[in-house]
C-alpha cells in the first residue's frame, strides 16, 4: 500500500519527467536528469518504477492525457449551445496558445504517445473519451435545435478532435495557434450551418 508520502514522491518523479520532456525532448533526457530535477535517487525511482524508463514514460502519458481532458473542463461537458461551443473553443485555443510547444497534447501525441504500445493505448483511450464528450455535446445541441440535425454526430465529433490534433501539430511546427483556431472555427461553422435539404 502506497503512503501519502510515497504517492507524493512518485508524483514528483512523474512531474519531473514530464517537465524534462517538455523542455528538452524525449530522446535527450535520462533517468539521471529526472532524478536530479525531482530531488530523488535512482533507488527511489526504481522503487516506484521497477521496469525503468518505459514504465515511467507510461506514467507520463497518463498524466498528460489527464491534463488534456481536465484542461477543457467544465466547458467540454457543457456543450449545449453555440455560445457554449464558442466558449469551449476559446478555452482550447487560449490554452494551447499560452502553453505553446509545451502543451500536454503535443507532448502526448508527438513524443510519449508514440513510445510504446502501452503509451499508445493511453492516447487512444484519451481520444475515445474526448470524442465521446464532443459527440454528446453535438447531440445535445442538436436536441435544442441550434445544431444541424442532419449531421452525423459520431463522424462530426471525430472531425472536431482531428481538427484539434492537426492544429496542435501545426502549432508545434510553426509556433502559432492560428491554424488551430481556424480549424475549430470551420468546425463550428459546419456544426451550426442551416439544415441541409435532401438535394443539397
Amino acid at each position: 500500500m502506497t503512503t501519502a508520502k510515497g504517492a507524493a514522491t512518485r508524483g514528483r518523479i512523474v512531474e519531473a519527467a514530464s517537465t524534462e520532456i517538455r523542455e528538452r525532448g524525449l530522446n535527450v533526457i535520462t533517468l539521471d536528469d529526472v532524478c536530479r530535477r525531482s530531488g530523488t535517487g535512482k533507488s527511489q525511482l526504481f522503487h516506484y518504477f521497477p521496469e525503468g524508463r518505459e514504465q515511467l514514460l507510461l506514467a507520463v502519458a497518463e498524466l498528460e492525457a489527464e491534463r488534456v481532458f481536465n484542461d477543457q473542463q467544465p466547458y467540454l461537458g457543457e456543450l449545449t449551445s453555440r455560445a457554449a461551443w464558442e466558449k469551449w473553443r476559446d478555452v482550447v485555443v487560449e490554452q494551447h496558445r499560452s502553453q505553446g510547444l509545451h502543451c500536454p497534447l503535443g507532448i502526448l501525441v508527438a513524443d510519449v504517445g508514440r513510445y510504446s504500445p502501452a503509451a499508445q493505448a493511453v492516447t487512444a483511450q484519451l481520444i475515445g473519451q474526448w470524442q465521446a464528450c464532443v459527440r454528446a455535446g453535438i447531440e445535445a445541441t442538436q436536441a435544442t435545435g441550434e445544431a444541424d440535425p442532419a449531421l452525423d454526430a459520431q463522424r462530426t465529433a471525430a472531425a472536431v478532435v482531428t481538427a484539434i490534433q492537426g492544429g496542435v501539430s501545426m502549432m508545434l511546427s510553426t509556433g502559432s495557434a492560428d491554424h488551430l483556431e481556424d480549424a475549430l472555427n470551420l468546425c463550428l461553422d459546419h456544426l451550426f450551418s442551416p439544415a441541409r435539404g435532401v438535394n443539397s
